[in-house]
């Protein structure tokens, strides 16, 4: 197979894993609450080192202590959902919503690198972008693959992003934030079954 192909392939199955993800919500989220270039770049960023990372260490990836990885995405996730929850109840204070919009364009970028990096540790698209590298061994394979798969996960926070405008224009920040809540504590639940469970 030609590393176009691996890319291609590559792209196709991340992007299949990752629509229904916590990547979509995550990225969803966080263009709900801040401009949504830094929030890209940041989450572009986070998955850029994933796939790297991904990509350099093909198979031995999944070496990794799962469960140590799946009690962190539950913190972050339980935090994440309590923070979000807390905020659904509080009136929007239009000064504050004029801060969120003013936020430093790197401490969003930062923000946005954190929480998706975090999440995304260990993710079923980053396995699935080490076991596609270490089926088809060759430097320009794992670079075709890790791009194909980086592509994949800007084109879901891409999708994300955007709709997080759209959504925001439509719908009262306070739903909007209960609604992700509870997405977030049901990721939080999941993995921390997974911890357990694994």
């Amino acid at each position: 197979m030609s590393p176009l192909g691996a890319g291609l392939i590559a792209f196709g199955v991340v992007l299949l894993v990752e629509l229904p993800d916590k990547t979509l919500v995550a990225s969803l989220v966080l263009s709900t609450r801040y401009r949504p270039r830094p929030v890209l770049l940041g989450v572009a960023a986070a998955f850029a080192v994933q796939c790297a990372i991904a990509a350099l260490a093909g198979g031995l990836i999944t070496l990794l202590p799962r469960r140590a990885v799946e009690i962190v995405v539950a913190a972050l996730f339980a935090l994440g959902a309590v923070l979000l929850l807390r905020e659904s109840l509080e009136t929007e204070d239009p000064e504050l919503a004029a801060a969120r919009e003013a936020a430093p364009f790197w401490r969003v970028v930062g923000t946005s690198f954190g929480l998706l990096f975090a999440a995304e540790w260990g993710d079923a698209s980053q396995i699935a972008t080490a076991g596609l590298v270490a089926r088809q061994p060759g430097i320009w394979h794992a670079i075709a693959t890790a791009v194909g798969a980086w592509l994949a996960l800007v084109a879901v926070a891409a999708v994300a992003v955007t709709a997080g405008r759209v959504v925001v224009r439509r719908v009262p920040l306070r739903v909007v934030h209960r609604i992700a809540g509870v997405v977030f504590a049901v990721f939080a639940v999941v993995a921390a079954v997974a911890a357990v469970t694994g």
